[in-house]
C-alpha cells in the first residue's frame, strides 16, 4: 500500500516512521523544499491548491490523509474525486474552524464554555457584555500553541482586540476555571470500529504542551469516550482524532478537536502496543 500525505512536516514524518515497518510506502505533497518527511518517501513539491500535482498524487497512491488541519478543506474535497481521503473534507472543515466546532459540540450535547461568533469589534463589544469577562478571543482558524488568541480580563483589553488579532473572523469563549486539562486520542476504522487510548493529563507552558501523563484508571475515561464517540459518529470519521477537554467540577468541558495524530499521544510510540 502507498499512502499520500498532504504536508511533509514532523507529523508526516512520524506517520511514515510508524507505517514503514508495516510495509506501507509514502508520498508527501508539501511546498517546502526541505520538508522533513521527504527522507521517508516521495516528495511532491507543490502548493496545497496545485490541482495538477494533487492529481499526480492521487494517481500514485491508494489513499490520502493529511498531517495537520492547516490544509484547506477544498484540497481534500478535490482529491476525494479521485482517491479515498481520510478524514473527510467535512470533518476537516469543522475541525479547523472553532465556530463550526463549538456549534457541533453544542448540538451533540457536549458541554462547552459560552461562546459567540465575532465578525467585528462591535460584535466583540456586545459579546464581552453578554458572556462576561474574563474571556478568551480566538481566531476561528489557524490558531495553535497559544497563537491567534488573547485573554480579555478588563474592558481595556476588549478595546481594539479584534484588530489586534488581524480583523479576521473570531470566536469569543467564556474563561473556564478548570482544575486540569486532559485529552483523549481515538481511532475509528472505515467499518466504524472504534478504539480509545487512555485519557492523558496535559501541562502547558505559554500555551505549548510540555508534559502529558497517561492514566489507565482516570475516573473521567468513560465520559470522555462518550463525548468523543458522539463526534466520531456525527462526522462518520475515519482516522485518528484527538479531543482536548477542561476538567471542571468533576466533569468535562470541550476545548477543541484535532483531526489527526496529536502531540499528547506521542507517548504511544513506546508506551502502547500500537502507536497512534
Amino acid at each position: 500500500m502507498k499512502i499520500g500525505v498532504i504536508g511533509g512536516g514532523q507529523l508526516g514524518r512520524m506517520l511514515a516512521l510508524a507505517g514503514t515497518p508495516l510495509g506501507i510506502n509514502f508520498a508527501f505533497l508539501d511546498p517546502a523544499p526541505d520538508a522533513c518527511a521527504q527522507a521517508l518517501g516521495e516528495h511532491i513539491r507543490a502548493d496545497y491548491g496545485d490541482q495538477d500535482h494533487l492529481r499526480q498524487l492521487a494517481d500514485e497512491v491508494d489513499l490520502v490523509t493529511f498531517e495537520f488541519e492547516s490544509v484547506p478543506a477544498e484540497t481534500v474535497a478535490f482529491l476525494s474525486q479521485f482517491v479515498p481521503v481520510y478524514p473527510s473534507a467535512t470533518a476537516l472543515r469543522i475541525a479547523r474552524d472553532r465556530w463550526f466546532e463549538k456549534s457541533m459540540f453544542k448540538d451533540l450535547g457536549i458541554p462547552t464554555p459560552d461562546f459567540a461568533d465575532i465578525q467585528s469589534q462591535a460584535d466583540l463589544d456586545a459579546a464581552a457584555v453578554s458572556i462576561g469577562l474574563p474571556a478568551v478571543l480566538k481566531t476561528r482558524t489557524l490558531g495553535y500553541d497559544g497563537k491567534g488568541q488573547k485573554v480579555l480580563r478588563s474592558p481595556e483589553d476588549v478595546r481594539g482586540a479584534f484588530a489586534e488579532l488581524g480583523s479576521v473572523a473570531c470566536i469569543l469563549e467564556g474563561f473556564v476555571p478548570f482544575s486540569g486539562e486532559v485529552s483523549l486520542v481515538a481511532v475509528r476504522a472505515r467499518d466504524g470500529e472504534t478504539r480509545f487510548y487512555p485519557l492523558v493529563h496535559n501541562t502547558h507552558d505559554s500555551g505549548i504542551l510540555s508534559l502529558s501523563i497517561a492514566s489507565t484508571e482516570h475516573p473521567l475515561q468513560a465520559l470522555a469516550e462518550d463525548y468523543v464517540g458522539r463526534v466520531l459518529k456525527q462526522l462518520d470519521y475515519v482516522g485518528v482524532l484527538a479531543f482536548e477537554f477542561f476538567e471542571v467540577d468533576g466533569g468535562l468541558k470541550a476545548n477543541e478537536i484535532a483531526p489527526r495524530v496529536h502531540n499528547s499521544g506521542h507517548w504511544t510510540i513506546e508506551g502502547a502496543e500500537c502507536s497512534q
